[in-house]
């Protein structure tokens, strides 16, 4: 099922662009923005995976508006215009 708002369930899943290639993950959900580590290191993904997120100052807030489809195996970006 694909939706194009987050959840605290979209904790962990990886960013993509529009051409399908990883751009990030997504390390914590707060107040309905989910944040991007860009270059996550294994102890960031599996805490995102746990549950266990903590977005720090390298993680960038995802505008929702960015967001074209949310699956259960990721978040795929719009293409930039």
């Amino acid at each position: 099922m694909e939706r194009s708002h987050i959840t605290d369930d979209d904790q962990g899943k990886p960013v993509v662009d529009s051409h399908g290639e990883q751009i990030g993950m997504v390390t914590e959900v707060r107040s309905g923005t989910a944040y991007v580590d860009a270059d996550p290191g294994l102890a960031d993904t599996i805490r995102s995976k746990l549950g266990w997120g903590d977005a720090d100052q390298d993680d960038y807030p995802l505008e929702e508006n960015r967001i074209h489809t949310i699956t259960d195996d990721e978040i795929r970006l719009k293409d930039e215009m």
